[in-house]
């Protein structure tokens, strides 16, 4: 299968993913309460309205126009997460446009680049509990699949479980990025919003691929 996602099952998979992340608003600015401003969800819910709109107004769109819009309108949202979603989603952008889509090798590219900007955006290594700590463990479960046979559902669900997982961890380590880091031990115990997030979007792809419509 040459092309895992093209432009109208990356706006479904965009789709799903903005359900999900108005419905665990409340959810990730708790999070963000617990150990920064509480505002994390709120501040990119506007990306998520934003995304919605422009995307109506552009049926047909190819996937990068479509992770290309994803990308801008986090650029344009507030507080810190803002622009470290926008550079994640510019490398998904990136891939995409390479094949016409977004195939498997595509996939890793995208998380690996993704994962690059947004250190070289924000700085922040493995452990730091931040959004790295969901993409790093998924970088390396598309690499370690990327010589095997396989369906790219199979990679996206890898992704997906190794994204959660990290996202779980962060509950256990201390803020060493971010507001959070202002906190210290009081930070431990509770997963980062963003690395949570970051879970969420590998999770909306695998029902994309399932044939399953948004979950509410």
């Amino acid at each position: 299968m040459a092309v895992l996602l093209d432009g109208d099952a990356v706006r479904a998979w965009i789709g799903g993913f903005a359900v999900s992340f108005r419905e665990a608003r409340g959810d990730l600015d708790e999070l963000d309460r617990q150990s920064g401003d509480g505002d994390f969800g709120s501040n990119l819910l506007s990306a998520i309205d934003r995304v919605e709109r422009e995307l109506e107004g552009a049926p047909g769109a190819a996937a990068d126009e479509v992770f290309a819009t994803v990308s801008k309108a986090f650029m344009h949202a507030g507080g810190t997460s803002g622009p470290l979603f926008g550079v994640w989603f510019r490398e998904f952008a990136r891939a995409s446009a390479d094949a016409g889509g977004l195939d498997r090798g595509g996939l890793a590219r995208a998380v690996s680049g993704g994962l690059a900007a947004v250190q070289g955006l924000g700085h922040a290594q493995p452990g730091d509990k931040t959004m790295v700590d969901a993409i790093a463990p998924a970088a390396d479960a598309l690499a370690r699949a990327g010589a095997e046979t396989r369906e790219p559902a199979d990679d996206l669900a890898d992704a997906a479980a190794a994204a959660r997982a990290g996202a779980e961890e962060t509950a256990g380590l201390i803020a060493r990025r971010g507001r959070a880091s202002y906190v210290g031990e009081v930070s431990r115990g509770v997963c980062d919003p963003g690395a949570v997030a970051v879970a969420m979007f590998f999770e909306a792809g695998i029902r994309t691929l399932a044939g399953e419509g948004p979950q509410r």
